[in-house]
């Protein structure tokens, strides 16, 4: 077999000589025969089709360690190995474009006076029900709906309704302190860090420390903006323009791995591990690998008169299909009756968990006394 020296090898694999050297001592791309007297390294031809992966995996920005791993398996496996890299990456990216457009609004809005505040206020009115379903003996969610903090919380654990009523106790405080909108996102974060806090001292009151823990996902309204904080898989929807998104993401196993490109959204639906939680409101001291406490994703939304809010437990986004969700949201108008719609939903599908929902209404003040 005739081999090709470097200089050829790397034009045809579009590589250079200085990318074959580190790939050889890497142990990626070894050549097929080195000199043992000049140290020229020579490479086989059929060694281009690997090399052309390795450029393309370089690219796409694949660190080399994984692309060692993918290069190793076969052509399947490979492919499958490279979906999860790419969805990891996309995942990524829309965390920080989410990252980048909120600090793009919040310094736009520093800058200019005229954006820090909208010309009309507007009025919050809201409802929330919790419910323990037809099938458990207790209920260990908890719902909240005040003058300005909306919370649901889904309690997990011997207790967990004590950690999940705690959760919630230690942000009712920001219902009567005056919060300047700049400051708002830091005064959600150290508001959540107490509800960690309580959530550990529930934890720890007995004789020995219980394996308990909460999610949380809660909204503090300012009179022109929500700041959210969410952990865990209870979640938060938005309804704009009869549009209905969902605004948090799962922390959820099976979430995860949706992300990383090794499950589909339907796989998801049945995966015998849906429910377990890969970040909470913990009665530990740190996460699964010991490190620091799971911290919550936290984000800010402008409110706009006509956008209503859904916040729930996967008592109700586990077990009612979301066009059914959809629809009550959509065509209930009233938030009481709205919630209690939601529940019975839930209910009707079996009530196989707890289920707590808030709703609330962002309205013009002329269109809220109407509505009184």
């Amino acid at each position: 077999m005739e081999l090709m020296s470097i200089g050829a090898f790397a034009r045809a694999a579009r590589l250079s000589p200085k990318a074959l050297r580190l790939y050889d001592e890497l142990g990626l791309l070894p050549p097929a025969r080195v000199d043992p007297v000049n140290g020229y390294r020579c490479y086989a031809p059929g060694q281009l089709e690997q090399a052309r992966l390795v450029a393309w995996l370089r690219r796409l920005g694949m660190p080399l360690a994984r692309i060692r791993e993918v290069c190793a398996l076969p052509p399947d496996a490979a492919a499958r190995e490279v979906r999860a890299y790419w969805a990891g990456e996309e995942a990524a990216t829309a965390a920080r474009r989410d990252l980048a457009a909120f600090l793009v609004d919040h310094l736009s809005r520093k800058d200019d006076p005229a954006m820090s505040s909208h010309t009309t206020p507007l009025v919050l009115r809201c409802a929330a029900l919790s419910d323990a379903g037809l099938v458990r003996a207790r209920n260990q969610d908890t719902a909240y709906a005040g003058a300005r903090l909306l919370a649901v919380a889904d309690g997990t654990g011997e207790g967990g309704e004590s950690a999940a009523a705690g959760a919630v106790d230690a942000l009712r405080r920001l219902e009567a302190e005056g919060i300047a909108a700049d400051g708002l996102l830091n005064v959600l974060e150290d508001a959540v860090e107490l509800a960690g806090l309580a959530v550990r001292a529930v934890a720890t009151a007995g004789a020995e420390p219980s394996e308990i823990g909460t999610t949380l996902t809660a909204m503090l309204w300012t009179g022109s903006q929500l700041a959210l904080a969410h952990i865990g898989d209870s979640r938060a929807y938005l309804l704009r323009d009869g549009e209905l998104l969902r605004i948090t993401h799962d922390h959820t196993l099976v979430q995860s791995m949706i992300d990383e490109g090794r499950l589909t959204a339907a796989e998801a639906a049945s995966h015998p591990q849906r429910f377990l939680l890969v970040r909470a409101l913990s009665g530990a001291t740190g996460d699964a690998a010991g490190g620091a406490p799971a911290s919550a994703d936290l984000r800010l939304h402008d409110a706009l008169a006509g956008d209503r809010y859904l916040l729930c437990t996967d008592g109700l986004s586990a077990v009612v299909p979301e066009d059914e969700i959809t629809r009550v949201v959509r065509t209930v108008p009233d938030p009481e009756d709205a919630v209690r719609a939601l529940v019975a939903l839930a209910n009707a599908a079996g009530g196989p968990d707890n289920v707590s929902c808030v709703v609330a209404d962002i309205r013009a003040p002329a269109e809220h006394r109407q509505a009184s």
